[in-house]
């Protein structure tokens, strides 16, 4: 696995456990301990995000020291003495864990959490259960089930503010932080508002931060297997371009493990009639949102053009940037624009009448639920909406495993070639850069008339850094282009815009930082292993491979793209186009 480094390579000398080890100066005892091949356990800890010291799990003794001190900030220093795992040190993590089941709803066979939580890990590594726990004051709070993406309950919260830093932080919303003091403190929005009366744009960055069940996706899987199991509907399911690179994950598989054509495998045998790719979509997103952009680049008109594919980004540009509406594509995303196909072009070319078919995504995004029930989102009219259900990755894991598949003993299988076809450009769209790059192919070969030496735009590529900018030359005229991930810094770059300081054509935005490959639908995944290992690179660099490994790497060869304009649509930007794939936006004021 690719690590987190520091730059940093000046090394301090020390030993833990009597083992001498070095680390880079400016590590802290935590990152030494790791480098050592030592864990240290955690619970409130995230790295660059929420380094408060506040749980005290990380607990160790260093020698001189007068008191145990918290390894996730205490720093390392020459000829430093750490002991990890003395009595001492056992005895605090075990009162710890005690004093958080005080105050925590152990009904965990329930929670959505059991085997994946943190905290439950933790107690059955220490030999703590709920009957050594101390007696605690336990709140009662109403469970905040008000969005359509999450569900909020704070009687399993730990108070580890994890959710809370990585909201302001990272996204910076600040939907929620904590209120009131001692027993009552407890994390939500302010005056105690339901969430659906906040800022949330629906990111779940909240979600996969959270270690415990305090925070968790809605699910949506109950109303899929009705669906499969009703004989009169035609149930349909497209899969977004990083799901692959993700779901592995879900079965114990290498983070970045390219699953593809298991995961179809897997679909077919749970029962949908058709399993498709979003990325057709994506690719038919590009024809769509380049002929957009050239025209407004020609005219000069409503520029700089913003992507529209990220629903998180959409709905937070409508709350917080309203004066930016009128520069956000018109495009729908690639999952409508699958489902405005399906229930419009495939319900013809199948006989079915649209009604009858029942579109289920799979996103790595959880405000793809907010996105298909927003409004102008029925290309086929009479309220058939063109996403009937929207799933996560972990969802559809959790679908897997209650079917009894064995997911590792899948054979390959490919996407059905009615909706399934794609090409290479349409695989990075998981990726911060990745629209703007597929869009680049396209718009190139339209303005120069000729086929691009190589498809690749490697300074808009990286998922570490949140704003990255270019320039290119094509037919004689200048295109700047910014691709930014993490909502917090969306509003840096729109700061940029309406001052003036900066002047771009193109704007790629992704709420979730790295892109969809971390959504907040993606796989859970441990502190332990947010902390030390490069997620997002090593995801992304699954979908890189795979479009370097396609024949097709641009969006206007893809031939099923070219049939369906062919067919159906007749030109990208036509006046059908617009009323099939395209959108409209609103004004919000903290409201759904």
């Amino acid at each position: 696995m690719e690590t987190l480094n520091r730059q940093d390579q000046t090394m301090v000398h020390l030993t833990i456990n009597n083992i001498p080890c070095c680390a880079p100066a400016g590590s802290t005892i935590l990152e030494a301990a790791h480098a050592a091949g030592i864990a240290i356990p955690t619970l409130c800890y995230l790295k660059e995000v929420n380094e408060i010291g506040a749980c005290r799990m990380c607990v160790v003794e260093v020698r001189g020291a007068r008191n145990l001190v918290p390894a996730c900030v205490h720093p390392i220093a020459e000829g430093m003495e750490v002991f990890t795992n003395t009595k001492n040190v056992q005895a605090a993590r075990r009162t710890n864990l005690k004093l958080l089941l005080s105050i925590h709803n152990q009904d965990c066979l329930s929670c959505p959490r059991s085997g994946d939580c943190e905290l439950q890990k933790l107690c059955r590594e220490y030999g703590v259960d709920n009957h050594m726990a101390f007696e605690g004051e336990k709140n009662h709070y109403e469970i905040d089930t008000t969005t359509p993406h999450l569900i909020r309950d704070n009687s399993k919260c730990i108070l580890c503010r994890r959710c809370v830093a990585t909201c302001e932080k990272v996204m910076g919303v600040e939907a929620i932080g904590v209120s009131q003091r001692g027993f009552k403190t407890h994390i939500g929005p302010s005056f105690d508002a339901m969430l659906n009366q906040t800022a949330c744009i629906n990111c779940g960055q909240c979600i996969v931060a959270c270690p415990t069940g305090a925070l968790t996706t809605t699910v949506e899987t109950d109303t899929v297997w009705a669906a499969i199991d009703d004989p009169t509907k035609h149930v349909i399911i497209q899969t977004a371009p990083s799901v692959r690179a993700t779901l592995g994950e879900c079965f114990g598989l290498p983070v970045g493990t390219n699953v593809e054509g298991k995961m179809v495998a897997a679909l077919r045998r749970l029962g949908f009639d058709g399993v498709f790719d979003t990325d057709f979509a994506a690719d038919m997103t590009i024809m769509e949102e380049a002929t957009e952009f050239l025209h407004r680049f020609e005219s000069g008109q409503r520029l700089p053009l913003f992507t529209s594919c990220c629903p998180g980004w959409v709905k937070y540009c409508e709350e917080f940037y309203p004066e930016f509406l009128p520069n956000l594509s018109t495009c729908k995303s690639p999952q409508q624009m699958f489902g405005a196909l399906a229930k419009t072009y495939y319900a013809q070319k199948k006989g079915i009448d649209p009604k009858d078919i029942v579109c289920v995504s799979v996103m790595p995004c959880t405000a793809k639920k907010f996105e298909h029930k927003r409004g102008n989102q029925s290309a086929a009219g009479d309220g058939i909406r063109d996403v009937d259900v929207a799933l996560t990755t972990r969802a559809l894991g959790h679908m897997i495993k209650r079917a009894g598949l064995l997911f590792d003993q899948m054979p390959d299988e490919q996407f059905d070639s009615a909706l399934g076809i794609a090409s290479g450009a349409s695989y990075i769209f998981g990726v911060t850069g990745g629209v703007m790059e597929a869009a680049l192919r396209t718009a190139a070969e339209v303005l120069t008339g000729k086929p691009l030496a190589d498809p690749v735009f490697q300074d808009i590529r990286g998922t570490d850094q949140g704003i990255k900018e270019a320039e290119y030359q094509l037919v004689g005229k200048k295109i700047r282009v910014c691709c930014v991930s993490g909502i917090g810094n969306a509003a840096t770059v729109l700061e940029w815009i309406k001052s003036g300081e900066k002047q771009y054509d193109f704007v790629e935005v992704m709420a979730c930082p790295g892109g969809c490959i971390n959504g907040g639908g993606q796989p859970t995944q441990p502190a332990e292993v947010r902390n030390f290992w490069n997620l997002k690179a090593l995801r992304a660099k699954a979908l890189y491979d795979e479009d370097e490994a396609t024949v097709l790497r641009k969006s206007h060869e893809n031939p099923l793209v070219q049939r369906v304009y062919e067919e159906f649509l007749g030109q990208p930007g036509s006046e059908k186009a617009h009323h099939i794939l395209h959108t409209s936006y609103v004004e919000r004021d903290y409201e759904y």
